[in-house]
């Protein structure tokens, strides 16, 4: 069994950071609360954590995270109150401005999504159910791209499955109002950790877009990838 005091020597540099050389600003976020600006929803993948991948500070995000994050749709929002509820939160009352749905590459949700295997234990069913969240995605995909490797219709559902999170996001009345009277923006984002890049949804090109060069490799990071074309020439 691993040492777990890894995370406890962990906490003493945050301590030491913090609290010992930056003690302002946990005095504001005692004393005034918290005013995140954006709400995301990511993958509970310990490889993907938000506030690592995006360097924020304590206060800048409210983060909902759950398997390969899904956004149930309204019609469905009090069968999966854990992560509804804590949307409703960040939007009606801490009155976030931006909701970002993040992806990526290698997510073990989105595999199993699309092994389509039947559950065989109690724990399976579980999973199963959160994830038929996205099942007419994953139909999607094999309708689209089929006889395809099973690497290129992964990715492609991965990115898929955020534009259905985003989709179920604006059947909530009181997410759609907002963000047609421009309150409230929702993002796409996509993190590829095989080339260290972030991807971000183009709804005018309808593709994730690269946001920025990779200092290794940027002839490779300026290929945008389309969900269901082109998927020849895009890295799997």
């Amino acid at each position: 069994m691993r040492d777990v005091n890894i995370f406890l020597k962990g906490f003493r540099r945050f301590q030491h950071h913090y609290f010992d050389r930056n003690p302002e600003l946990f005095d504001r976020l005692f004393a005034e609360g918290q005013q995140p600006r954006a709400l995301m929803v990511a993958c509970c993948d310990s490889r993907c954590d938000p506030g690592v991948l995006t360097d924020s500070k304590p206060g800048d995000l409210f983060v909902v995270r759950n398997v390969a994050n899904l956004v149930p749709p309204y019609i469905h929002a009090t069968s999966y109150a854990g992560t509804t509820s804590a949307i409703a939160f960040a939007i009606c009352n801490l009155k976030v401005e931006h909701v970002i749905v993040m992806g990526h590459a290698r997510c073990g949700g989105i595999r199993a999504l699309m092994e389509n295997r039947p559950p065989a234990c109690d724990e399976e069913r579980l999973i199963a159910k959160w994830l038929g969240i996205a099942e007419d995605v994953r139909q999607r995909v094999m309708k689209e791209l089929p006889g395809k490797l099973q690497e290129v219709q992964a990715r492609a559902c991965e990115q898929a499955a955020i534009l259905k999170s985003l989709e179920n996001l604006m059947s909530y009345p009181w997410i759609g109002s907002r963000v047609n009277e421009g309150r409230l923006a929702l993002h796409g984002w996509y993190f590829d950790m095989e080339c260290g890049a972030l991807m971000q949804y183009d709804s005018d090109a309808g593709e994730f877009r690269v946001t920025e060069l990779h200092p290794d490799h940027p002839e490779e990071s300026l290929r945008p990838q389309r969900l269901f074309e082109n998927w020849e020439s895009s890295p799997p």
